[in-house]
């Protein structure tokens, strides 16, 4: 299974959507709402709260706190 090139989610079998790009690079989105964040959006998964990546980021900063 891949994995959402934005959330981060692992996408079943038969669903989400393939993207390649001029330069070949190949993205992975398990649902429209992804793809307009990324694509049209320009949003980063980093910044975005309830992607995958932003909550290691934030485990990374809070647990460094302690």
């Amino acid at each position: 299974m891949a994995k959402c090139s934005f959330s981060g989610e692992q996408i079943p079998k038969g669903t989400g959507r393939m993207v390649v790009r001029n330069s070949g690079r190949i993205y992975y989105f398990l649902n429209s709402k992804n793809l307009k964040n990324f694509m049209k959006l320009g949003r980063k998964p980093q910044k975005t709260k309830w992607t995958e990546t932003a909550r290691k980021l934030k485990d990374q900063r809070v647990g460094s706190k302690k």
